[in-house]
């Protein structure tokens, strides 16, 4: 089968690098070229054995490659809506990166683009492919849960004092920054919200603005949720977390980044108990089964296991928490 031509935009973002990484290491896609207008991000890159060997395009030169199908769009968050917006009106797929922008009509227009073009606008919410998350999709699916009512999730870490100037551009703070991945999997879970309430603090000993101690609270007819982040959490890697309770049982995923699940169940359910139990999966890499869907997407062997609809739900849903206009 051939492999999908690809290509990336920018390389500002945080995920950047390692989703060149997987898309050049699948043998879905063939890479054929890379965009960075800004001098200083492009002389990074060109140093980084991720970027070996690639050529360095212009947008223009990228777009107009014959046969390409697909750009992953990795610039510095305030460039990704743009960005995002050319590539799906000269008909490209598109994985965009997160958080995509604040403005809820731009991202509406992306989308209602793509839809019309039928293209795919992957977002980069990076626990969607999670074996853990992976696996509570499929307890709730199959009502091992119950009834949802309570979601509670937190991911957090130290942010360095360089890395938080730019973040404090964004009023939404650590919630805009770190919030979006699991506001993702708690709407994946519950759905849009009726209601969402933030919470914003900076609290660090420093003056740059950064809205660095964050909560929102959604509300749901029948369940409440909550999400905290945080930029100045030690070790908050290893806190990351989503909780879902049910009538029928508690789904616990800690840490994120190297899921295990403590799992009760008020009966037995397949192979796993009543009560609870440890259910295992530790290390995963990260992207690649976003890059694999994504490759599935794009060959019309399957729909997206997440919609426009949702991805608008989710944004909505982000821009609130953040207590920016919707």
């Amino acid at each position: 089968m051939a492999r999908i031509k690809i290509g990336q935009i920018g390389t500002g973002h945080a995920h950047a690098a390692g989703k060149m990484e997987v898309y050049r290491a699948s043998a879905d896609f063939e890479v054929v070229g890379v965009v960075e207008p800004d001098a200083e991000l492009a002389a990074k890159a060109r140093q980084s054995p991720v970027y070996k060997d690639l050529a360095f395009v212009t947008r223009e030169q990228l777009l107009n490659t014959p046969g390409l199908a697909a750009v992953a769009v990795e610039t510095r968050v305030a460039d990704l809506l743009d960005t995002a917006r050319a590539c799906v009106e000269a008909g490209k797929h598109v994985h965009l990166d997160k958080p995509p922008g604040s403005s809820m009509a731009q991202y509406r227009r992306i989308l209602d683009t793509a839809a019309r073009k039928h293209l795919a606008v992957q977002m980069g919410y990076m626990y969607r492919y999670s074996p853990a998350i992976v696996f509570l999709r499929d307890t709730l699916r199959k009502g091992w849960l119950g009834e949802p009512f309570e979601v509670h999730a937190v991911m957090s870490k130290v942010v360095s004092p360089p890395a938080r100037r730019p973040l404090a551009a964004f009023s939404g703070g650590m919630m805009f920054e770190l919030g979006c991945h699991i506001i993702d999997l708690v709407v994946g879970v519950l759905g849009r919200p009726t209601s969402v309430v933030p919470f914003a603090q900076h609290v660090a000993p420093f003056d740059d603005g950064l809205r660095d101690n964050t909560l929102a609270v959604f509300m749901y007819p029948r369940a409440l949720a909550t999400v905290k982040s945080t930029a100045m959490e030690v070790d908050g890697g290893d806190r990351r977390h989503l909780v879902v309770c049910g009538t029928e049982g508690t789904c616990h995923v800690q840490p994120l980044d190297a899921p295990d699940i403590r799992l009760t169940l008020s009966k037995p359910r397949d192979k796993y108990q009543k009560g609870y139990q440890e259910v295992r999966f530790g290390d995963y890499p990260r992207y690649v089964g976003d890059a694999a869907d994504l490759a599935r997407i794009i060959r019309g062997e399957r729909e997206p296991d997440f919609g426009y609809e949702h991805d608008l739900a989710v944004q909505e849903a982000v821009l609130k928490a953040c207590g920016l206009p919707v």
